[in-house]
């Protein structure tokens, strides 16, 4: 299953926070979809993800300054 989780507009560490948070509500397997604009999360959310263990499946910028990432728990 992937959740969503629309950060747009939040400034950091908010993004990072909210991921954390929903993380904690996912089965193993399941992955986490993460929009954002904040431009410390694009080192942050990569790098506790890392930490965590979880593989980003997909990680791209959308526009100027926005990005999406997905985060699989594992």
């Amino acid at each position: 299953m992937i959740y969503e989780l629309g950060t747009v507009g939040m400034v950091c560490p908010f993004p990072l926070i909210e991921a954390q948070k929903k993380m904690e509500e996912l089965n193993v397997g399941d992955a986490l979809k993460i929009d954002f604009d904040c431009t410390q999360a694009t080192e942050a959310i990569p790098n506790w993800a890392a930490e965590k263990g979880y593989p980003v499946t997909n990680y791209e910028q959308v526009g100027d300054a926005s990005w999406t990432i997905t985060v699989q728990k594992a």
